[in-house]
């Protein structure tokens, strides 16, 4: 028995990847229909078809209620730790355990119950097995980026705690209705979820590669080449599209209210830009809309000079070029004679107006009748020439005014005032 599921499951992972006998591409709908099937008739020689197969979108706060009450939930783990869960209701997980137990079906369902830990481990083999046989079939689409490498990790019987185990985020819900015997005389559910955004993206296989055949240096180079690029670009990269920078005092900040308005400059909306982490600019955008949404249009470097504002044009005065114009001094010979000493004070060329006569050596006293045309009478400044004095001031050092013929002030009275 062990070794003819051996070979089952060796003859699948050849078969898979390859295209449908019809030539039509494999997609994800018909990958879990054909794994559900021929799981259930491979393992348990059980006839099982799948009736109805739908897919949704659900968020952790919703996904609870698709999931019928006492069903079995099996937590599965995927690449980078994503966790999603496959529910079996009461109906189909009586049915894997009744042909695992008995070898036969029953006529009808068995009353619904609280599925336990023994429950959960006969069913291991039948959910690990659709699972990997639904990876190795979209291994060369896109599709086992979010559908492969999953695996069972445990179980719930109550689906309050989900809200705890899995990751806030939107998952993928696949609901199928499947019906078991041969003339459907049972029928039950199968609920699949797994997060949107998958990790998987190393578990991507080039075309081709699926082939049977010894794997050669370069196919395998190509193989890992293939993963490592899946990896990078598959890889989250965080973008900001800043409309404006608005720098305020920490006391303005903490007066902000719901409501409040931050002015914004009206060309903003056509000047964004797009920036990486460490706000590296990454590119120019304008504010625009897609499909009712906001967008972001990124603007090539052509487009961005374009709409760059022009620089200020400045006025550069150029001077003309230096000619040197004729001497003011061109004819002119120059003064004849010897120039008179500086050394000393009485030298003629001290005289400020020629002519003046004497200069400034005679400084002994004003002449009478002179004038202070040459300033040339300064020689005695001793005293003044008899009609040229002044009138004597009459102060000494000892009183005010010499001699008083009236003599000494009169005596100050007690108590008399000024």
């Amino acid at each position: 028995m062990t070794e003819e599921r051996l070979q089952t499951v060796m003859r699948r992972k050849a078969e898979a990847g390859r295209p449908a006998a019809d030539g039509s591409p494999v997609t994800a709908e018909r990958a879990i229909v054909q794994a559900v099937s021929k799981v259930a008739q491979d393992m348990f020689q059980l006839p099982a078809q799948v009736l109805q197969v739908s897919e949704g979108r659900r968020t952790l706060a919703d996904l609870p209620e698709a999931i019928d009450p006492f069903s079995l939930i099996a937590i599965i783990e995927g690449p980078e730790e994503s966790m999603g869960i496959i529910a079996l209701p009461p109906e189909t997980l009586s049915v894997l355990i009744e042909v695992q137990t008995t070898g036969n079906l029953g006529k009808g369902p068995p009353p619904p119950r609280k599925p336990t830990r023994i429950d959960a481990s006969m069913v291991v083999d039948f959910l690990d097995t659709t699972l990997a046989m639904i990876e190795e079939s979209l291994v060369e689409t896109e599709a086992v980026i979010w559908a492969g490498g999953f695996r069972y990790a445990s179980y719930l019987d109550d689906p309050r705690p989900l809200g705890l185990l899995l990751e806030d985020m939107g998952y993928r819900l696949w609901q199928l209705e499947i019906g078991f015997g041969v003339g459907f005389e049972r029928k039950g559910k199968l609920i699949w979820a797994v997060p949107v955004n998958g990790r998987g993206h190393s578990l991507r296989r080039l075309p081709g590669l699926a082939d049977e055949g010894p794997i050669s240096p370069d196919r395998e180079a190509a193989e890992w080449a293939h993963r490592l690029e899946n990896s990078v670009m598959g890889a989250s990269a965080q973008l900001d599209a800043v409309l404006h920078r608005v720098t305020l005092p920490l006391a303005a900040v903490m007066r902000l209210r719901a409501g409040m308005d931050i002015p914004i400059p009206s060309d903003a909306l056509e000047n964004l830009t797009v920036e990486g982490v460490g706000r590296r600019k990454l590119s120019a955008a304008r504010l625009g809309q897609h499909r009712g949404l906001r967008a972001v249009r990124l603007i090539e470097h052509e487009e961005e000079e374009l709409m760059a504002p022009p620089e200020p044009k400045v006025r550069r005065v150029v001077p003309p070029p230096f000619e040197a114009g004729p001497s003011p001094f061109a004819g002119k010979s120059a003064p004849s004679g010897p120039r008179a000493p500086l050394d000393r004070i009485d030298s003629p060329a001290y005289d400020p107006l020629p002519g003046s006569g004497g200069g400034l050596g005679g400084l002994g006293g004003l002449e009478g009748g002179s004038d202070l045309g040459g300033l040339g009478g300064l020689g005695g400044l001793g005293g003044f020439d008899s009609g040229n004095d002044l009138p004597p001031m009459g102060l000494t050092l000892d009183g005010f005014g010499g001699e008083d013929p009236a003599g000494d002030l009169p005596p100050l009275k007690i108590g008399s005032s000024f």
